[in-house]
């Protein structure tokens, strides 16, 4: 299992990397979060780790910033859960 993570300038362009990258692999959106008004949103998606590796990389060209973590700790799991709410 995997997380990525693709930070985005605008709502508009982080609704079209989450169409993108759920087309292109078989991932799942876990949340967004918009800071600044919905200027910056970062997304996230979960996975095995070769599909949100290809799903990342497919949203790559819009992006701020991106990553991948395989295997997270718990504690990355825990931090994200938590921030969903």
């Amino acid at each position: 299992m995997a997380y990525g993570f693709v930070e985005i300038v605008g709502v508009t362009a982080a609704i079209t990397a989450i169409d993108t990258m759920c087309k292109t692999a078989e991932v799942k959106l876990v949340t967004w979060e918009k800071k600044w008004g919905g200027r910056l949103v970062t997304v996230i998606i979960q996975g095995e780790v070769s599909a949100v590796q290809a799903a990342v990389e497919a949203a790559k060209s819009t992006a701020v910033a991106s990553g991948v973590l395989a295997n997270p700790h718990s504690e990355i799991t825990r931090i994200i859960c938590k921030g969903r709410r």
